[in-house]
C-alpha cells in the first residue's frame, strides 16, 4: 500500500492531473468561443457548416459520413483559434523575453550538435572546437 501512496503523490502525477483538469476546461472554452463567435461569423458569410444529415447506403447499410465532415470542420477551427489566439501570441511573447538573454549553448561545427558555450571540446564527436568569440556587452 506504501508502493501506491508514493506513485500517488509523486509530482509528476499531480502535475499530469492539474495538466488534464486544465486542459479539459480549456477544451470548454474553446468550444464555447468556436460557438458563440467564430461559428456564427462563418454562418453569416456561407451558412452554418453542418453536414450531420450527409449519407451514403449500401446494401442497406447507412453510412453516416457527414457527422464525420462535421467534427472535422470543427476540429479545423478549434485548431486555427487555439493556433491564432494561444499558440502564436505566445511563442511571440516567449520570443520577446528570450532576446535579451545570453546564449547558453552553440553549435558544434563537426557534428552540429549543441555544446556548451565555453567548451573548447565537443562532448559528442570529441573535437577540438575553438574558442568561442567574446560578443562585447
Amino acid at each position: 500500500m506504501s508502493g501506491f501512496k508514493k506513485f500517488l503523490f509523486r509530482g509528476n502525477l499531480i502535475d499530469l492531473a492539474v495538466a488534464f483538469v486544465v486542459g479539459a476546461a480549456f477544451a470548454g472554452l474553446v468550444k464555447d468561443f468556436a460557438n458563440s463567435f467564430i461559428t456564427p461569423l462563418i454562418a453569416l458569410l456561407g451558412g452554418k457548416p453542418d453536414y450531420t444529415r450527409l449519407a451514403v447506403t449500401i446494401d442497406g447499410t447507412r453510412f453516416p459520413y457527414g457527422i464525420f465532415v462535421t467534427s472535422a470542420i470543427a476540429f479545423v477551427i478549434t485548431a486555427a483559434i487555439v493556433y491564432f489566439l494561444v499558440v502564436l501570441p505566445t511563442a511571440k511573447l516567449i520570443e520577446r523575453m528570450d532576446r535579451g538573454k545570453e546564449a547558453t549553448e552553440r553549435e558544434c561545427p563537426q557534428c552540429l550538435s549543441d555544446i556548451p558555450v565555453k567548451a573548447v571540446r565537443c562532448r559528442y564527436c570529441t573535437s577540438e572546437i575553438a574558442p568561442a568569440a567574446e560578443v562585447p556587452a
